[in-house]
């Protein structure tokens, strides 16, 4: 358990500076002006002048140097990363902001994934090549097929256009979350359903499962004192793995929603050419993929009986 806690530390070291080494040399590889940008950004695209461009060059010298990059880079050892270029604000305020909303439909998400998908797959697994279990197995590849951005307008569409039920978008009540949550958590639990389906059919073909069975054990009391521990481990692992993929949607699903978290920042930051607000957004995201795999591993060690007996 120590020894994988170093790796994790390790992998985040590696993480941050990596991370901010290609975000900086990608927001330099975009075409156009980045201090026209940051005018833009500013005083309105609708009063950008000359004037306004070499004040915003004069306060912020060149943003895309190789000077910025090592200043902002010994700031993010000490802690700093450094001040918006477009509001001034700093860069961890705003990111600490955007992150509780994140956080908050991320967490969404998982829950509603994990309320659809792993029923769904138990339910399947116990009567494997049954109807059920084509159906759900046709509805996960439609889901996984279908992308994020065509998910959430058609549930807008439904939803909240033709039925009235949730609004299409905005935050702060507990209805704005709900189909935002439910276009990521639809995806997710597609390949939780699977996932699960495919554990509970290994787990009844094997030599203890047809032990409990042999001792009196009910097929109920089997899967519920023993399979569903089983069956966990691979969808905390499948999760964690899929963490990239969420937080791919998480930028998608915002944008389409008008939810204020760190996605919806991110593009607005690399529009504006926003640098210290793109590389402190994409390292929080980068350590939060570090953070989430070392929570599942460690999980995964206290949920597999093989690991409980070592």
């Amino acid at each position: 358990m120590i020894r994988a806690l170093g790796w994790r530390l390790a992998q985040a070291g590696m993480v941050a500076f990596l991370v901010a080494i290609s975000s900086f040399l990608m927001m330099r590889a975009l075409p156009g002006d980045m201090v026209m940008r940051i005018a833009g950004a500013r005083f309105g695209y609708d009063n950008i002048t000359a004037e306004n461009a070499e004040l915003v060059r004069a306060q912020l010298g060149d943003p895309s140097g190789i000077g910025a990059f090592f200043g902002w880079f010994s700031g993010m050892l000490r802690g700093d990363l450094g001040n918006s270029l477009v509001s001034g604000m700093p860069v961890s305020a705003e990111i600490g902001h955007q992150l509780g909303a994140t956080a908050q439909l991320a967490g969404g998400a998982i829950v509603l994934s994990l309320l659809i998908g792993p029923p769904l797959g138990i339910a399947a697994g116990l009567r494997p090549g049954g109807w059920f279990d084509r159906l759900t197995l046709l509805l996960a590849a439609a889901l996984k097929a279908t992308p994020q951005f065509l998910l959430g307008l058609v549930l807008i569409v439904l939803v909240s256009i033709a039925l009235g039920l949730l609004p299409a978008a905005g935050h702060g009540a507990p209805q704005h979350l709900v189909l935002p949550a439910l276009t990521l958590a639809l995806g997710l639990a597609a390949a939780t359903t699977r996932i699960t389906r495919e554990a509970l059919v290994q787990a009844r073909q094997s030599d203890w499962w047809r032990f409990a069975r042999w001792k009196g054990l009910r097929e109920d009391q089997v899967l519920l004192f023993h399979g569903l521990r089983h069956v966990a481990v691979p969808v905390l692992t499948l999760i964690a793995a899929q963490f990239v993929a969420l937080m791919e949607g998480v930028v998608v699903v915002e944008t389409i929603f008008g939810w204020p978290g760190i996605g919806h920042a991110l593009v607005h930051a690399v529009f504006h050419r926003d640098v210290p607000m793109v590389q402190g957004t994409a390292l929080m995201m980068g350590l939060a993929f570090v953070l989430v795999n070392a929570c599942a591993d460690i999980a995964a060690r206290l949920l597999d009986p093989r690991e409980a007996r070592q």
